[in-house]
């Protein structure tokens, strides 16, 4: 065989290497798919401009249950906390934007509040999960020593026909978070319940949906020991 063909069966050779790696590559999702968070994502890149956050606190990210978590402050004096929720968002939402609005500011703990919309726009719960750890893998990819801590899926009136795929959800990231002692999962889903076994209307807004003071406060109580610094 010539040098010629020998070149061109080494080209050709790599180049169906190439498309079989394609093939099994799972797709990049178009930047298009989250144009719509832009917005508030530079809001936060502004703010974090004008006034920079101290690194090493805690994080709260996620949808919007963090979003309206305006009391975060109040409810958790003495400790660096930062509120960085957008409404409406995925886990896949937040595991784009983590390297500009959770990685620079370094965290000691990153609260993770998502999974609530994935289930409503359809999403499995074994996509909830690996939707997550892909989150985690890029958070601990910059940031190895990080901890993040899941907030359950909560239960809700509007949503309660999920309930089923709620708790498989939840259950999931549970035993996930039990592979690593960087991972924790914080569970609220039963406090939030009534004696019916029902999430219990007065905690929520009239929206059914959203939390008021009286659910944050559920939240608060609950999720307060888990922001304890870790042992050394």
């Amino acid at each position: 065989m010539s040098d010629g063909m020998k070149s061109l069966g080494v080209l050709f050779g790599g180049l169906a290497l190439a498309a079989c790696a394609s093939a099994h590559a799972p797709a990049a999702a178009p930047a298009a798919e989250f144009a719509q968070w832009e917005p508030e994502i530079a809001a936060f890149e502004a703010a974090d401009r004008a006034n920079p956050p101290a690194p090493g606190g805690v994080v709260f990210a996620g949808s919007s249950s963090i979003r309206m978590w305006d009391s975060l402050s109040a409810d958790f004096p003495g400790l660096n906390v930062l509120n960085r929720g957008f409404g409406g968002s995925q886990t896949a939402d937040l595991a784009h934007f983590a390297d500009r609005i959770v990685i620079p500011y370094r965290p000691r703990l990153v609260v993770v509040y998502e999974g609530d919309n994935d289930l409503m726009a359809g999403k499995s719960p074994q996509r909830v999960l690996a939707d997550y750890e892909a989150l985690v893998r890029e958070i601990h990819r910059a940031l190895p020593r990080t901890r993040i801590a899941y907030i359950s899926i909560k239960p809700s009136p509007s949503r309660w026909e999920l309930a089923t795929e709620m708790r498989e959800a939840n259950a999931l990231i549970r035993a996930y978070s039990a592979t690593d002692p960087r991972l924790a999962y914080i569970d609220v889903f039963d406090a939030m319940l009534g004696p019916d076994g029902r999430p219990r209307p007065e905690i929520f807004r009239d929206d059914e949906l959203h939390m008021n003071r009286r659910g944050y406060e559920i939240w608060r109580s609950i999720v307060a020991p888990y922001l304890r610094p870790a042992a050394p």
